[in-house]
């Protein structure tokens, strides 16, 4: 029997949840379906991007379909999966995206699929929806469209010029992983694909000789999700191949996405997913790298394993492995030095610099920037603070670190 439309939109909204490319991690589940109230973290359909100006933007975030004639053993939509199907024409996420938008629901579409035929043919019809959108409609808010590995460099090259980011999922960390995992896929050519978009948005970036004027492809980017849990690899090594990302293919984000098991699936993958809080501490890390001037190496020297602490945030733990840096000086210190010390972010870091121009900073004043003193005064001076031997007690990170619970027994 023919699925309707919401059916539809029902099975396929729900098959996108699984790409963490626009999703909040490290929260807890909510559903107020079962227990009063508005809203839900588990819910499907529309996810939330953040704008360059720091906006936040509603997305309708579909599948095209979830048929797939790959069979990536991760993936809930592999080709051997017995999982519910259903496909939308063209014409038919053109239509829901302009009435969601009419009606207030959504800014924009986040748009992937399955893929079906040949990867051209689906790129093709994501193209074509960005296109009908575009230029038939005269749509102007945000577009996300997921690039297709294996597709042609002329319809990815046409995708950029409609949509804001486009992105490409490297999958897993390794290429032994794909190897083993998603054999169909092939590394070197997700990679050729990162590196033509990459290319492609600096071309764009330059003002052309006839008209001055600068081009658009992508304006926002490229990013791309590797699933974390699924072929064993370390954080170490998640967070290398994400800086080798980073810096090779100029990505704005690298998303991680906890490995959920799946029915059926092979008996080389976990029975059980991996702790979300190991997503959190990843995407902390990251955040280090990318804005905090730490190199991975600093990072993952903490534990022996290559495992990120799963208590205590990354900054915090390289704190504590490297007393002897500290204390800091917060009246004195440069700007590259603040940023190291656990419970300083990069807002507050510039309040310091900016305020201390004017007097030195004592502690309460730190806590006015909305600073947790907790965390913070083990490990700087200000005026009328020293940290005494607070700094090189054995015990400073059990006071960091969550308490014991007592298990349940139900």
């Amino acid at each position: 029997m023919k699925k309707s439309i919401k059916e539809r939109l029902a099975v396929l909204s729900d098959a996108a949840k699984y790409d963490a490319s626009c999703a909040s991690s490290g929260t807890t589940k909510r559903n107020s379906s079962a227990t009063g109230g508005l809203g839900s973290t588990e819910g499907s359909g529309i996810c939330h991007a953040y704008a360059p100006d720091g906006r936040c933007i509603s997305l309708l975030k579909i599948l095209l379909t979830n048929f797939c004639i790959y069979d990536c053993a991760y993936c809930i939509n592999r080709s051997s999966s017995n999982v519910e199907r259903a496909r939308f024409t063209v014409e038919e996420v053109v239509w829901l995206t302009l009435e969601f938008y009419r009606r207030n629901y959504i800014e924009g579409l986040f748009l992937s699929s399955g893929i079906i035929r040949s990867s051209d043919h689906t790129m093709e019809e994501l193209v074509r929806v960005a296109r009908e959108l575009r230029v038939t409609h005269g749509f102007r808010g945000y577009i996300h469209l997921k690039s297709i590995p294996e597709a042609s460099a002329r319809l990815v090259e046409e995708a950029g010029l409609y949509a804001d980011r486009l992105s490409i999922n490297i999958e897993l960390p390794t290429d032994s992983g794909i190897g083993q995992f998603a054999p169909e896929k092939h590394p070197i050519n997700i990679r050729k694909s990162m590196a033509d978009i990459r290319l492609k948005i600096e071309e764009a970036g330059e003002p052309t000789i006839q008209t001055k004027r600068v081009r658009k492809f992508a304006p926002a980017g490229q990013s791309t999700q590797m699933i974390v849990g699924a072929d064993g690899a370390n954080d170490t090594t998640i967070l290398s191949t994400s800086a080798r990302l980073y810096g090779s293919y100029g990505l704005r984000r690298v998303y991680y996405s906890a490995f959920s098991p799946i029915p059926d699936s092979s008996k080389n993958l976990p029975l059980i997913k991996p702790p979300l809080m190991r997503e959190h501490r990843l995407y902390q890390a990251d955040w280090l790298y990318r804005f905090y001037g730490f190199d991975i190496d600093e990072i993952a020297s903490t534990q022996k394993d290559g495992m990120l602490d799963l208590d205590i945030d990354p900054k915090l733990a390289w704190a504590l492995a490297n007393r002897q840096q500290f204390p800091v000086d917060v009246n004195k210190a440069d700007r590259e030095t603040l940023l190291r010390v656990p419970g300083f972010g990069t807002k507050t870091v510039k309040s310091i610099l900016s305020s201390r121009r004017f007097r030195q900073l004592r502690l309460e004043d730190i806590a006015r920037f909305g600073v947790s003193l907790k965390k913070v005064k083990a490990f700087v001076v200000a005026g009328g603070w020293s940290p005494g031997k607070l700094t090189e007690r054995p015990d400073l990170r059990d006071m960091f670190a969550p308490q014991p619970e007592q298990l349940s027994l139900l």
